[in-house]
């Protein structure tokens, strides 16, 4: 297809990106969003603490403490209960949202709901984590921060005259900022963000969520101090080979643990289910189990800040290690089942760090608190599925930018085992369980990189305008063998003039019905996913093409066909394998192609040739 010189195409307006100027105010809400989110993290922070004594140490304090110095003995069984009974009352006559770890129901709220998130919730969520980590849930605050900065950032929205998808920003920023205060990971933020609740990379969303968590991350350099959350020695640069395959051996095995959690919080959940008792009492029976461990073990209960600092620094005894992956693990996935309110991330980061202690006793020495680093990398990427969150997320735990190397390794082979060996991820497979589909894979639609020009049907039929009534007949005997369902009606210089279809044609002919004057149309070089869009906005399935705005020629017609067309191109390139390089054998007059199992088009996955 050929241009007038100097003018514009269509393709040539196209951009990068589709974003507006829009994209300035939701900013601007989004950095409001953030320093409200800070404020936000640090009162959960505190309250955790509050409730934390209160429990625990019969005193009003905020300074935070481990829940292991008390002194409470076998009473000490009693506290997660009696945590956990509050937790159930305000589950069922407040909101059951405030159930599980958070991430999951600001998932549900984005794909679901419109983003849109009860104001009640922003209040009823933290409290309820506080009570629950508070009382020596075995759980962090990230999950609850997470959701309760999405909540308020759904209510900022709601009071702007705001699209879902601009709710859905704001959502995702307040989301962002908590965890970006809570943590000192601003970037580690926005990743989460986008590998989990944005289910886009475009600019008018990455913008607005990267300046609010930039914003709380600035924020909480004045309320909670500038970080590292946890600083480690920095390691070498340079590791040796044998390291590096450490690093290999370590993603595989924390990906099997990542699996083995998945499975025991979920299996958990199914034993809950099938208790004769409302759910309300299960958080309750949840707190027993937590009530023991944590008198097996103390170290168990609570964030367990302390501990996991502890492990990165290398120095902690063999039977604390065992006790976190037997006794930490286990009530964290009984509790979880139980439905009670806390989040997943601190939790994670001390068993991989267990992991990595227990690695370190058999893997090259690569410094102290090396291989602990490495596997609360590993783990993150896969239980949560998200290998860049969680390799950028240690690295500013940490501020150990010599590490990069090795954690990315281990939480990419990680996050590929865990892909291979589970449908779901722990935060998608409880979306699952209520009825709903998420997909995880991002990709370019095959319809923004086709054109329509790629696609339309240029062997077609056009209606004269001024057709003798002695040719109609024969007309419409062509008509009838083509099948064609729209019909353009053109001037005798080819100028489109009007459409009409193929069931109306016969009245048309007999003047009985008008034609279609003002046809929706389509232009050669817009892509097929414009197309769709008009489609869906007209109700219309086929369009005449045109090659220019004011000439109006007729260049052909795009049907919703010939878009499943294109769709059926792409599956071809994702399904069909075919060798394109052939091997010629010395002193052979002939190709003779190597032959490899599951070369040719018959074997799994192959698609129609």
């Amino acid at each position: 297809m050929t241009h007038a010189p100097g003018k514009r195409t269509i393709a040539e307006e196209l951009g990068d990106f589709t974003t507006t100027w829009r994209v300035i105010p939701i900013s601007l809400l989004a950095i409001a969003i953030g320093l409200i989110s800070t404020g936000v993290a640090v009162v959960l922070l505190r309250l955790i603490a509050l409730f934390t004594n209160l429990f625990f140490f019969q005193r009003w304090s905020t300074a935070l403490v481990s829940p292991s110095g008390n002194h409470l003995g076998a009473l000490e069984v009693l506290v997660p209960v009696a945590g956990a009974l509050v937790i159930g009352f305000m589950a069922r006559y407040g909101s059951e949202r405030i159930r599980g770890h958070g991430i999951p129901e600001a998932i549900e709220s984005i794909l679901i709901n419109g983003s849109r998130v009860p104001p009640r919730l922003a209040i009823l969520k933290p409290i309820s984590s506080a009570i629950s980590i508070g009382s020596g849930g075995p759980f962090g605050a990230e999950g609850p921060i997470i959701m309760t900065g999405g909540a308020l950032g759904s209510m900022v929205a709601q009071f702007f005259h705001l699209t879902a998808n601009e709710r859905k920003t704001l959502l995702v920023a307040g989301a962002a900022a908590g965890m970006s205060a809570t943590f000192a990971a601003p970037v580690a933020a926005v990743l989460l963000a986008v590998e989990l609740l944005l289910f886009e990379w475009k600019p008018r969303s990455f913008v607005p969520v990267a300046l609010a968590s930039a914003t709380a991350g600035a924020a909480r350099r004045y309320l909670l101090g500038l970080g590292p959350l946890f600083p480690v020695p920095h390691h070498s640069l340079a590791l040796s080979p044998q390291a590096l395959l450490g690093c290999a051996l370590a993603g595989v095995l924390a990906g099997g643990l990542s699996a083995l959690l998945t499975m025991a919080v979920y299996a958990s959940e199914d034993l809950f289910q099938k208790l004769p008792i409302h759910w309300m009492w299960w958080p309750a029976i949840g707190g027993i189990v937590v009530g023991l461990g944590g008198l097996v073990f103390p170290q168990a209960l609570g964030i367990g800040y302390d501990t996991i600092g502890a492990l990165l620094q290398g120095d902690v005894p063999r039977n604390l290690i065992i006790g976190i992956l037997l006794v930490k693990s286990t009530i964290w996935a009984v509790s979880l089942g139980s439905g009670t309110s806390g989040g997943v991330l601190a939790p994670l980061l001390m068993m991989g760090g267990a992991l990595g202690g227990m690695l370190a006793m058999v893997l090259p020495a690569e410094g102290a608190g090396f291989w602990p680093l490495i596997c609360t990398a590993a783990i993150l990427g896969g239980t949560m599925r998200s290998p860049f969150t969680a390799t950028i997320f240690a690295l500013e735990l940490t501020h150990d930018m010599n590490s990069m190397l090795p954690l990315f390794i281990a939480a990419t082979l990680a996050h590929a085992f865990t892909v291979l060996v589970l449908k779901r991820s722990i935060l998608t497979e409880k979306i699952s369980r209520r009825g709903f589909h998420l997909s995880r894979e991002y990709a370019v639609d095959p319809l923004e990189i086709l054109f329509v020009r790629d696609v339309m049907q240029t062997d077609i039929v056009a209606l004269p305008e001024d057709l003798p009534e002695a040719d109609q007949a024969a007309f419409l005997a062509e008509t009838a063998k083509r099948g064609q369902e729209l019909y353009p009606i053109v001037a005798a210089d080819g100028r489109l003039k009007a459409v009409t279809t193929f069931r109306k044609l016969t009245d048309y002919l007999a003047r009985r019905v008008a034609a279609d004057t003002a046809p929706v149309t389509a232009y050669p070089d817009e892509s097929l996913r414009v197309v769709v869009y008009r489609m869906a906005e007209t109700g219309r399935t086929s369009f005449p093409v045109i090659n220019d705005g004011k000439a109006r020629k007729l260049g052909g017609i795009v049907s919703l066909e010939d878009l499943l067309q294109a769709r059926v191109r792409h599956l071809e390139e994702e399904r069909r394998r075919e060798r394109v390089l052939r091997v010629r054998l010395p002193f052979s007059t002939e190709e003779h192609p190597v032959v490899v199992a599951g070369d040719d088009d018959t074997g799994p996955g192959a698609g129609p040739a």
